[in-house]
C-alpha cells in the first residue's frame, strides 16, 4: 500500500501572512517541501536565491516561457512570477508533501495540470487588519498598499473556488488548521494505492 505525495496550493492576497504560516508549519514537520517560485522582482532584505525565490531577469524569466519551462506564471503587481515543472518533479517523487504559494490564477493552472492538487485559500481577519500588517510591513508606500486591498477583496470573492478556507488570526493556530487539512487528505481513500493481488 502506497500513499500519494500531495500537492497543496495555498493561495491569499499578499499581507495575509501566508508565507509565516506555512514556515511555522514546516518547522513542525519533515515530510513537507516548499515550491520555490520563480520572479521578476527584486530581492526583499534577507532573501535568497534558490531559497526564498528564483529570482530571474525579464530575459532569463521571458526565455523559460519561451521553452515552456513553467506550468503557470503570471504578471502580478508589475512584476512576472511562474512556477517550473523542474521544481515540482524535483519533489514529487521526494516522498515529501509538496506546498506551493500561488495567487487564484496560478491555483487554477496547477489544478488544470495536476487535478487532484489541494486547494487553500487563506483570509485576513479583516481587510483593516491586513492594512496594518502591510503598513507594518514597511516595504510599499501608502498607493501601492492600496493597491493590494484592492485587489485583495477582489480575491477575496473567489475563495468559492478552494477546497478548503483558512482565516488567519494566528499563525499557530492557522499552521495547526493546514495540518490538519494535509492529514484529512491523506486519509481519503483515493489517495491510497492499494495492491491486492
Amino acid at each position: 500500500m502506497k500513499e500519494k505525495n500531495l500537492i497543496i496550493v495555498v493561495s491569499a492576497p499578499s499581507g495575509v501572512g501566508k508565507t509565516t504560516v506555512i514556515r511555522y508549519l514546516m518547522s513542525l514537520r519533515t515530510n513537507l517541501a516548499l515550491s520555490i517560485s520563480a520572479t521578476t522582482r527584486k530581492p526583499r532584505a534577507g532573501e535568497q536565491h534558490g531559497v526564498d525565490y528564483y529570482f530571474l531577469s525579464v530575459p532569463e524569466f521571458e526565455e523559460k516561457i519561451k521553452n515552456n519551462e513553467f506550468v503557470e506564471y503570471a504578471r502580478v503587481h508589475d512584476n512576472l512570477y511562474g512556477t517550473l515543472y523542474s521544481e515540482i518533479n524535483r519533489h514529487l517523487h521526494s516522498g515529501n508533501d509538496l506546498i506551493l504559494e500561488l495567487d487564484v490564477q496560478g491555483m487554477k493552472s496547477i489544478k488544470n495540470k495536476f487535478p487532484w492538487a489541494v486547494t487553500v485559500f487563506m483570509l485576513p481577519p479583516s481587510l483593516k487588519e491586513m492594512e496594518t500588517r502591510l503598513i507594518n510591513r514597511g516595504t510599499e508606500g501608502k498607493e501601492k498598499i492600496q493597491k493590494r486591498l484592492k485587489h485583495a477583496f477582489e480575491e477575496m470573492k473567489l475563495r468559492s473556488d478552494f477546497d478548503y478556507t483558512i482565516v488567519n488570526y494566528e499563525v499557530e493556530q492557522s499552521a495547526n488548521d493546514l495540518d490538519t487539512i494535509i492529514r484529512a487528505e491523506h486519509l481519503k481513500s483515493n489517495r491510497l494505492e492499494i495492491n491486492l493481488e
